[in-house]
């Protein structure tokens, strides 16, 4: 006779982090590419891969650090060659962040992965934006386009980008700042995010991820960053943590990514819950969920099981900071915290 299976105790709790809406606002559309996406992609556009199968090419996604990782980022892009398939990619994320009860993403996008590779600017921009349209009218989730410069270029190959954006400006929020961070400050690209600024384009940066602090310090400084994707390393520098709390700049922390890319060594580690006791805006986000074990939901309750002080309180603190941090109008911010305090109800 088999003896039932005790219910988890964290069962009643992982509901509600399931359940709960919840903005995201750190996700690399192209690191949602799962490998059998890029199979049917590859097939379809007559792209020959190294991987002889999709088993093969999950069992590659092992990686020692944020190059290790992004070599393989690179080589599964190579698959995004038209319109359809770029739209293909961004509406395979937002059925999961619909069955995530995400109601409100914030997609990076990289365009020099596909501009070098011929690609048209044009057929990425409305491929994605094709898809963001489609998820509000049938999946109810609002969204914006984020586009990231990548870092290990130069900044003179940004400003090429940000001229080829220019007439599809309509279409994009924002621009970041993502790639290998090691060995390239944000102070390298000053002048391009100034010429951001004026175009009145919201600006949001990678910082303090392999980075030291004083990455995130010059994304504030210099990049005048409204964000910090990751910024786990602040609390190096407690003057940091300080004004990053004080001054209410909001970090989109991944930690299932953090965890893949070696930045702490298993999620019982992690420092997120130290950084909303210090009174910091920080939020919960999926990074490149393909590559790195998880979707947000899985990051929200992966993170929940590991750090035990984490409960109802800290999930309602999270999604609601996921909401104040987000680019959109106050009065849409309002109907959302609404709908969170609808579902946690009694639960605080």
């Amino acid at each position: 006779m088999t003896t039932p299976a005790t219910p988890s105790t964290h069962e009643p709790l992982n509901a509600l982090l399931r359940r709960m809406p919840k903005a995201e606002l750190h996700i690399h559309i192209e690191g949602s590419l799962e490998p059998e996406l890029i199979f049917r992609l590859a097939q379809r556009n007559g792209v020959a891969l190294k991987y002889d199968s999709v088993e093969a090419l999950r069992t590659a996604y092992a990686f020692s650090d944020l190059q290790s990782f992004l070599d393989i980022y690179y080589a599964g892009a190579s698959v995004l060659l038209k319109e359809e398939d770029f739209f293909d990619m961004a509406w395979a994320y937002f059925e999961r962040a619909a069955a995530d009860n995400v109601v409100h993403a914030e997609l990076f996008f990289d365009p020099q992965t596909h501009t070098e590779r011929g690609v048209p600017f044009e057929t990425v921009v409305r491929g994605l934006h094709h898809a963001c349209q489609r998820a509000h009218q049938e999946l109810g989730i609002s969204s914006r386009l984020i586009m990231c410069f990548l870092r290990h270029l130069s900044e003179e190959d940004a400003f090429k980008t940000l001229e080829q954006a220019l007439p599809w400006r309509q279409y994009f929020v924002g621009v970041g700042l993502d790639s290998s961070e090691r060995g390239h400050p944000p102070s390298k690209f000053e002048r391009v995010f100034a010429k951001c600024r004026e175009l009145g384009l919201h600006i949001v940066a990678h910082a303090g991820e392999e980075g030291p602090p004083a990455y995130i310090e010059e994304a504030l400084d210099l990049l005048k960053a409204e964000r910090i994707d990751h910024g786990v390393r602040c609390v190096e520098k407690p003057e940091l943590v300080q004004r990053l709390a004080r001054e209410r700049v909001p970090l989109t922390v991944c930690p299932l990514s953090n965890v893949k890319l070696c930045v702490f060594k298993h999620l019982g580690e992690h420092n997120i819950a130290a950084l909303l006791q210090q009174g910091l805006v920080v939020t919960v986000n999926s990074d490149d969920p393909a590559y790195f074990g998880g979707y947000l939901n899985q990051n929200f309750v992966e993170l929940f099981e590991a750090l035990p002080q984490l409960g109802a309180r800290e999930a309602y603190q999270l999604a609601l900071n996921s909401f104040e941090a987000s680019f959109v109008d106050q009065a849409t911010k309002d109907g959302w915290k609404r709908q969170l305090d609808a579902v946690f109800g009694a639960a605080l």
